[in-house]
């Protein structure tokens, strides 16, 4: 008898809904302070209220939006706090990764990686800089993954999720596309070589240099943040 491939469910419209509205709001496409109607949200999805509303609360569960009384929802807005906290448990987190990784990289895959990085992207495209950061988490994660630590990962995962929205913002003001590649590549040799304790300098060096980059483009006058 022959074994079947297990089918997966497709996901159910609740779920699409918070993909779609999550991805939105890392991207900036619903910006910070922004107000969404769980009517215009069904609209733009082409869905039902119900799972809109749905989606909308687990959204605020993460943070990203919150409840506004006669109002609907906004999209919260990136504190200087939010950016200290999630970049210090980056620093924490990610040079750990690369001191357990060194010596166990799999360095065509993490090369196949950056290469995408390096493509770069266009500062005037939310959804450009969106792309160049996803490949940026699958990059992260990766390295974090090959330290043998599952949970750590699964953190860091959720951190860098944390991190994108931030990064959006900072990376429309400058163009880091050169200065990532070089790290990056740096930063896969001493992983190639086993060296942990560089390798793990060099990653807290790049996620510090990521956190000055948004603090001073969210810090700037006309940034979208909250005290």
């Amino acid at each position: 008898m022959s074994l079947l491939t297990p089918i997966e469910a497709p996901p159910s419209l609740t779920e699409q809904a918070v993909a779609a509205l999550r991805r939105d709001i890392l991207s900036t496409r619903l910006a910070p302070g922004e107000t969404i109607s769980e009517a215009g949200a069904a609209q733009r999805l082409e869905m039902g209220k119900a799972p809109i509303r749905a989606a909308l609360a687990r959204l605020a569960e993460d943070g990203l939006v919150q409840a506004v009384p006669r109002r609907g929802w906004m999209v919260s807005l990136v504190t200087i706090r939010d950016i200290h906290e999630v970049f210090d448990l980056r620093l924490l987190l990610e040079p750990e990764a690369a001191r357990r990784a060194a010596g166990r990289v799999d360095t065509t895959m993490l090369a196949r990686l950056d290469a995408v990085c390096a493509e770069g992207y266009d500062c005037g495209d939310a959804e450009s800089a969106m792309c160049y950061l996803d490949a940026n988490k699958r990059f992260h994660v990766a390295i974090a993954e090959l330290s043998g630590n599952g949970r750590l990962a699964r953190q860091l995962d959720r951190m860098l999720d944390e991190s994108t929205r931030m990064l959006v913002l900072g990376l429309r003001r400058r163009d880091r596309t050169m200065e990532m590649a070089h790290e990056h590549h740096e930063l896969v040799e001493r992983l190639a070589l086993g060296q942990g304790e560089a390798a793990a300098a060099l990653m807290h060096e790049q996620v510090a240099a990521s956190r000055e980059m948004v603090l001073a483009a969210l810090t700037a006058p006309d940034a979208m943040t909250a005290v």
